[in-house]
């Protein structure tokens, strides 16, 4: 039986390569495939007789590395099915060689590995690094910002050109300064093994890259991975830590429920004000207020923070199959559908009520909302935004027949009959009445500042300005709008 016997080369010259290995290259009368011919051990080799093919015309015909890879792979098993061969790659088959693991995958043709000498020896014996530390191998090709792990000694192989090193700054560049040195390795163990240090920025820049190029990324310091889940994490364990602050120590899920409320609506405040700065600020200090009650959660033994990220990440997944599964849409309006039926779903027999799940503490006006949109979702509902208009215009009237009663609790119960049909015709247009109050109070705080400012930069007294004069002020604080 035909198979593929794959030698790895190394990734220096040819005293890198085993004497058994050796042997059987010089002594193969065959022609040997090479993944690419750009390798001191091919050229010493073919001095000594050794006939190659490689692939390198693929690289110039294929957009990307997966389908250069792809075509080898298929080229290989085609000549394997016929006789064995013998296919050679840079450094060891085992060590960030994807041809090799495609091969392994594959059930037509057997493969044997017969070694080779892994470059990463060389490489740590160069650097000077204990990967026992912690140590992360990337292929520059084909890698997510989100993997890289800043803690440990990172080291990027596959660096083919310029255009890769650039692809590979550009993402690091998210993490870490311009100013942030690096190592660029050529060659490692060999004789014509170089190391170069340079600011990250200068990856790109003119310099020499080849097979043989390792670019080496040391662990950084704290003080550059603020920006990190991980640290900041840390952070809210410390501060909740023995030696943390005594303010944060003490906290409980009860204790900080002011605090959420009162974060949610700074952030709508930035939201409306379309101030991006703020909006940053706002949503760090609601991450804040998760990741203290995940913390206290730990802290007492119930619940982690990982056990909150994987809540809601099931839970998208789980409520999203049109996403995520094969399950197809066509409106805004079938994904509303879904997602009620999902919830539902989920929630099982607990709530008996289709307006269960309305928390109690929401205000009065958001919860009056809330309530009937999931009212109207079973058809308990108006038609069109006539009839709400004239139930409104009847409550509005019972509200003055009421007041002329004077009887305080009947006005109480009628004006709000009026604020909850309000809130039903402001989801009828899809506007949120809480959202619209808050921009209402939020420019009635603004125009009346203006008055203020107005009338003590004319030296007034407030409690002595009319209300025209006031009216007027007011005016011109529109009018600035």
């Amino acid at each position: 039986m035909s198979k593929i016997e794959i030698i790895g080369l190394g990734a220096g010259d040819i005293d890198q390569l085993p004497l058994g290995l050796y042997k059987k290259l010089v002594n193969q009368k065959n022609t040997v495939y090479t993944r690419t011919k750009d390798h001191p051990v091919i050229r010493s080799l073919e001095e000594e007789g050794v006939l190659f093919t490689s692939f390198d015309s693929m690289y110039e015909e294929e957009a990307n590395f997966g389908d250069v890879y792809e075509r080898i792979v298929e080229s290989l098993i085609e000549k394997g099915r016929k006789e064995s061969i013998i296919y050679t790659v840079p450094g060891h088959p085992m060590l960030a060689e994807r041809t090799v693991q495609l091969l392994l995958d594959q059930k037509e043709v057997e493969v044997d590995i017969l070694g080779g000498q892994s470059y990463l020896d060389d490489l740590f014996t160069t650097l000077q690094i204990d990967p026992i530390e912690g140590f992360q191998f990337v292929d520059g090709t084909s890698f997510k910002r989100n993997q890289l792990n800043y803690h440990n000694h990172i080291i990027f192989c596959q660096v083919y050109d310029r255009f890769i090193a650039s692809e590979v700054k550009l993402a690091l560049l998210e993490d870490l300064p311009p100013e942030f040195e690096i190592k660029v390795v050529d060659a490692a163990g060999s004789e014509q093994e170089s190391i170069r240090t340079m600011p990250l920025e200068e990856l790109d820049h003119s310099m020499e890259i080849s097979n043989l190029t390792s670019i080496y990324i040391p662990p950084a310091p704290e003080t550059l991975l603020q920006h990190t889940f991980s640290r900041l994490k840390e952070v809210i364990a410390i501060l909740r830590g023995p030696e943390g602050c005594p303010w944060d120590r003490e906290q409980t899920h009860e204790s900080l429920r002011e605090y959420a409320v009162e974060e949610v609506y700074e952030l709508i405040e930035a939201i409306d004000k379309q101030d991006d700065e703020n909006i940053v600020e706002e949503l760090g200090d609601m991450l804040l207020q998760v990741m203290l009650h995940s913390q206290i959660g730990e802290d007492d033994g119930f619940f982690t923070v990982d056990d909150v990220i994987r809540s809601i990440t099931t839970k998208m997944i789980h409520r999203h199959p049109h996403v995520f599964a094969d399950v197809s849409v066509d409106s805004v309006d079938q994904v509303y559908k879904n997602w009620d039926e999902l919830k539902r779903e989920e929630k099982g027999e607990a709530r008996t009520s289709l307006l269960d799940g309305v928390p109690n503490h929401l205000p009065s006006l958001a919860k009056a909302y809330k309530l009937q949109k999931k009212a109207a979702k079973v058809g308990f509902n108006w038609d069109n935004a006539v009839d709400i208009w004239d139930k409104l215009n009847e409550e509005i009237d019972e509200v003055k027949e009421a007041i002329q009663s004077g009887n305080e609790e009947e006005m109480e119960k009628e004006f709000g009959d009026v604020l909850f049909v309000l809130a039903n015709l402001t989801r009828y247009y899809k506007i949120n009445p809480e959202i619209a109050l808050n921009r209402s109070n939020q420019k009635f705080y603004s125009r009346f500042k203006f008055i203020e400012r107005q009338i003590q930069e004319k030296n007034l007294d407030i409690n002595q300005v009319s209300l025209e004069k006031m009216d007027y002020f007011w005016n011109l604080a529109k009018e600035r709008e």
